[in-house]
């Protein structure tokens, strides 16, 4: 993907406009080459953090300035930043070609408080994600494999078992450090959620955890204790992963109550658990948020009644 090709891009309409993370979402596609159609497509813009150097020498940064109001000591008004290649101004993340459920993702939609048992995970969760056919995630595969984006990796634990690896997460900008967003995706395909995780797990959610801090610590210089790592439930692909965060992220709903899960919270709970029987997170209810055009939305939103009773 390149300008040229970006500029073909056919707009269709706004699928989510998002203040506090300054992103646009839009649907639309790009034309096939033998020129029969259009091949859907979804954008999404964010605008990029300002750079330190706006703090550190401003007029060497903002072009232009236009002042918009003034009160005894305040003032204020609407600058524009001068273009350079070192400073990108957004980000572009493309999905090409989207299908249905990419659209139905990245739409806005109304989200629902449910809790999910023990029962209705067995009942209407785990036969949903049990019809997902692999090719859903065969993106993933191409990662572990070294297939895709292996000069990406910043560390990998090789064991089929227990292994994993760790890599930026297409959300981070790789510039600003405190958006940055990394993400350890195992290799085994026995776990694909939260509610697989099990006791003997533990090594190898305590190796993410020490890898990934490790790792920050020689690449960027950061501190121990500034990550945040969490578990997604429901995660947005039944492949179990670990998001990584600076401790000063602040973005998407993914990273809410309700959604994540910290991993620290993660591992305590597994330590507390006993070594034979069902473990508590096969046990425990989980509550979240659906939106209206989640695949389980309907069935679990239905099921909540029951719950009630």
């Amino acid at each position: 993907m390149n300008l040229e090709t970006l500029q073909k891009f056919k707009f269709e309409r706004v699928l989510n406009e998002d203040p506090a993370s300054h992103s646009t979402t839009v649907l639309g596609g790009f034309p096939l080459q033998d020129g029969t159609g259009i091949s859907p497509a979804i954008l999404r813009i964010e605008k990029l953090s300002l750079p330190s150097g706006v703090a550190e020498n401003p007029r060497a940064i903002v072009n232009d300035f236009s002042l918009t109001e003034s009160t005894d000591v305040y003032s204020w008004g609407l600058g524009w930043l001068k273009p350079t290649l070192e400073r990108p101004d957004v980000k572009i993340n493309i999905i090409h070609p989207a299908t249905e459920v990419h659209i139905r993702k990245y739409s806005a939609q109304e989200l629902r408080m449910v809790h999910e048992t023990a029962e209705l995970y067995e009942r209407i969760t785990k036969p949903y994600m049990d019809a997902f056919p692999p090719s859903r995630i065969q993106w993933v595969y191409d990662i572990l494999s070294g297939k895709s984006e292996a000069e990406k990796v910043l560390f990998k634990d090789p064991s089929p078992e227990s292994g994993f690896v760790i890599l930026p997460d297409m959300k981070w900008d790789l510039i600003t450090m405190s958006t940055l967003y990394l993400v350890a995706i195992v290799l085994t395909q026995d776990i694909r959620c939260l509610r697989d995780l099990r006791k003997h797990h533990l090594g190898m959610l305590r190796n993410i955890r020490s890898q990934a801090t490790k790792v920050v610590q020689e690449k960027w210089g950061l501190a121990d204790g500034s990550l945040r790592f969490y578990v997604h439930y429901q995660p947005s692909y039944y492949h179990f992963h670990v998001h990584i965060v600076h401790v000063k992220y602040v973005g998407t709903m993914g990273s809410t109550v309700g959604q994540a899960h910290l991993l620290d919270d993660i591992i305590s709970l597994l330590e507390l658990d006993s070594d034979d029987g069902p473990s508590v997170l096969e046990r425990m209810t989980f509550t979240y948020a659906l939106g209206e055009q989640h695949g389980l939305y309907k069935g679990m939103l239905a099921a909540q009644a029951g719950l009630d009773a």
